[in-house]
């Protein structure tokens, strides 16, 4: 039976409560099996988590991993309604989102571009690295951000950081939350968790939520449907079996494709309101996503332990975009009517088919005295996909001349979109083995030693461009980690990564593989009687090929202009990040993170990072009413600007240089909750409650703004 089959049967089965006796020939106590397999998954109280599944496949404290690492709590997503991935990432250390259009995100840390998305440690890099729709967090328990390269685990992408997120897993304890809540903007959201015991051998899962929201945005409504299952058992008493299936659905009107013209022809800003939105009324963009997966865990002797992780993803894309540019750039936008834009319309598909199989070994030996820790595995994944582009040449609908943005409504007639076809056949595949070793030098100091060989090919062409490529590379990984004491580790890593490139240059060539070598030295302490964690670390990256906005080109196929890269040779980063995290006082949970880092290499990519960040996210409970917690979160970046060409002849400061700058800002949110009884609780929250006004980005040359001041209520009930 194939594999994907087995696993939507086994789900339907679990979730239908029946026994799989033909699945398990005793009956056998999940809760043994998982303490033999020492299988975490159980709810994780505070904003202090103990390990990172993403950064190795030792089972290493955070600690023990010498690496920065930042990991969101369920804890901490629930106290501030980070309902989003976007949300979890703008809340986390050393991380900034790029939100450049409304639907379709990109993201960087310590400089450079983050397109490592994984799902409980399995994933390849991100198509076109962005992601697309909204992606909701009610089925994951916790978004780890391991810093810098993470050359073990994943091997390719850039060394900037791995974004992975956790899965919720079945509980022992039977529990049942539902949570609904009223948000501004007629912001609506339902959400529903029930987890327990089928059998003694049998526990399940299932997360459902619907959320939807109109927008500060004129014309923008955002529709989000999320059903996850899972269930675990015992097949024998040392082997454990997890099965699980997702569906997401986002579906947006009103999408933003590109965003607004930041300047007027004389160079002077435009500074539109904050609802304003460039994209026409029939606007659309709807991302379904179903996701299929099966873990065995299998306990080989008392020392080792057997994995083997399949992950199975469908993506289907289905929009109608409408973006807008300058008729002539010279002349610009006129400040006076602003006028001079012209739209552009196209339907867009995409489907995507990724399959991922892992299979690793851990465990431990003796040897010189000492306990030494061990993993060999390899890997294998696939993402193929297809994308189509269509455009509308003939009936003048395509591309219409545009009023000024102001007056602008979205009213436009839908064109044909019957011409120009252009898309991509795209095939990848991975092949990798890998090994990593922690040895023990002394019972203070742990030596980690290993390395991943990476295959990385792709096949097809997109857009008239042959993608064909055939990578290869070894990629070494070393850690060191030394006790001082009891409560405090040093550590020092150091990896390498690359990654095959999509982008393009002016000739609609591919930029070669980006290749990076990172350095870390840090500091890790317990702090308050170890409930919290202090880490320290100083950063070095060099990198070459970095593809970089290098603006926009006629594609020759399409007749087109998209946007073209070129290759940034030499361009490092190296800076100081802090992070405490954990109970910082009786009643005090908190994160508090603070990045400063220098680029140097590439002045566009310069100008347009953040290089200073400060996060915090603190909840007090009070002591004299221990039903209610206040709390606070304060998000802080320093300015960013770019360069956009210089003012046109036909104005009386030609030939000055026209810049689009965002000053420094911070955004402060506010919450307070009260638990009612035990099973009731209400909590209010507020975003952006100062009403700052910022631009989302400037990693493009046209941008859009974040949301004003905003709340939400949220009603739970639990048993």
């Amino acid at each position: 039976m194939p594999v994907n089959k087995l696993s939507s049967i086994a789900v339907a089965l679990v979730c239908a409560g029946l026994p799989l006796s033909a699945l398990a020939e005793q009956p056998q106590q999940t809760d043994k099996v998982i303490e033999r397999l020492k299988v975490t998954g159980q709810k994780q109280e505070g904003y202090r988590s103990s390990e990172a599944d993403g950064a190795t496949k030792l089972g290493l404290s955070l600690k023990e991993t010498p690496q920065a690492v930042t990991v969101i709590t369920r804890e901490q997503i629930e106290d501030f309604g980070l309902d989003d991935i976007n949300s979890v990432l703008e809340s986390s250390a050393a991380v900034n989102v790029e939100n450049v259009e409304t639907d379709r995100v990109y993201y960087t840390s310590r400089g450079f571009e983050l397109n490592n998305f994984q799902i409980d440690g399995l994933g390849l890099p991100l198509i076109n690295n962005n992601t697309h729709g909204r992606i909701d967090t009610a089925l994951y328990e916790r978004v780890e951000v391991i810093h810098g390269a993470n050359g073990i685990m994943t091997g390719v992408g850039s060394p900037s950081a791995t974004v992975n997120m956790v899965r919720k897993r079945p509980t022992s304890e039977t529990h049942l939350e539902v949570d609904a809540s009223l948000a501004s903007w007629n912001g609506k959201r339902l959400q529903l968790d029930a987890s327990g015991k089928l059998s003694d051998r049998v526990r399940a899962r299932v997360v459902a939520a619907a959320d939807n929201s109109e927008s500060y945005i004129d014309r923008y409504e955002n529709d989000t449907k999320v059903f996850y299952g899972v269930a675990d058992f015992a097949v024998s008493d040392s082997t454990l079996l997890t099965v699980g299936h997702s569906e997401h659905r986002s579906h947006t009107d009103g999408n933003m494709w590109g965003a607004l013209t930041l300047y007027y022809g004389d160079g002077t800003p435009t500074n539109f309101d904050e609802s304003t939105n460039v994209a026409a009324d029939w606007s659309e963009w709807g991302v379904d996503e179903s996701r299929s997966f099966i873990d065995v865990e299998t306990a080989l002797s008392d020392n080792w332990t057997l994995r083997a992780a399949y992950n199975r993803v469908r993506t289907d894309e289905d929009s109608l975009l409408f973006y807008t540019y300058l008729m002539d750039a010279q002349a610009g936008l006129d400040p006076e009517t602003g006028l001079g834009l012209l739209g552009y319309g196209s339907e867009y598909d995409l489907d995507d088919e990724q399959d991922t199989l892992d299979v690793y070994a851990s465990g431990s030996f003796t040897a010189w005295g000492q306990l030494h820790e061990l993993v060999v595995g390899a890997n294998y994944a696939r993402l193929d996909y297809v994308d189509h582009s269509l455009y509308d040449f003939h009936t003048g609908l395509g591309f219409p001349v545009m009023p000024s943005l102001k007056d602008w409504d979205g009213n436009t007639p839908l064109p044909e979109f019957t011409d120009g076809a252009a898309g991509s056949v795209i095939d990848n595949t991975q092949k990798a083995v890998y090994a990593q070793a922690r040895l023990s030098l002394s019972n203070q100091a742990k030596l980690l030693i290993g390395g991943r060989y990476n295959d990385f090919t792709t096949d097809g062409v997109g857009y008239g461009v042959d993608q064909s490529r055939d990578d290869a590379q070894f990629i070494p990984y070393l850690g060191l980690t030394y006790a001082v004491n009891d409560a405090l580790t040093a550590y020092a890593s150091y990896t390498e990564t690359f990654l095959a490139q999509t982008e393009r240059d002016r000739d609609f060539r591919r930029i070669d593989p980006l290749t990076g070598k990172n350095s870390e030295i840090g500091l890790k302490t317990d702090l308050f009687d170890n409930k919290a964690l202090l880490n320290l670390a100083y950063f070095h990256i060099d990198q070459e090929n970095l593809a970089v906005s290098d603006g926009e080109a006629i594609n020759p196929e399409t007749g087109v202009p998209e946007p073209v890269y070129r290759a940034a040779d030499g361009i490092n980063s190296q800076g100081l990040e802090l992070e405490l995290s954990g109970q910082l006082a009786e009643g005090l949970q908190g994160m508090v993170s603070a990045t400063v880092f220098d680029i140097d290499g590439d002045q566009l990519v310069e100008d347009y990072t953040a290089e200073k960040l400060f996060r915090t996210a603190l909840t007090y409970q009070l002591p004299q009413m221990p039903a209610v917690k206040l709390g606070l979160t304060y998000q802080w970046q320093d300015d960013i600007s770019r360069e956009q060409g210089v003012v046109g002849p036909m104005y009386d400061n030609a030939g000055d240089v026209i810049v689009t700058k965002q000053p420094s800002y911070g955004l402060l949110g506010l919450m307070a909750s009260w638990q009612i009884n035990d099973a009731l609780s209400v909590r209010v929250n507020g975003y952006n409650v100062t009403d700052e006004k910022y631009l989302n980005s400037l990693y493009w040359a046209q941008g859009f703004y974040g949301a004003p001041a905003n709340y939400s209520a949220t009603l739970s009930y639990s048993f």
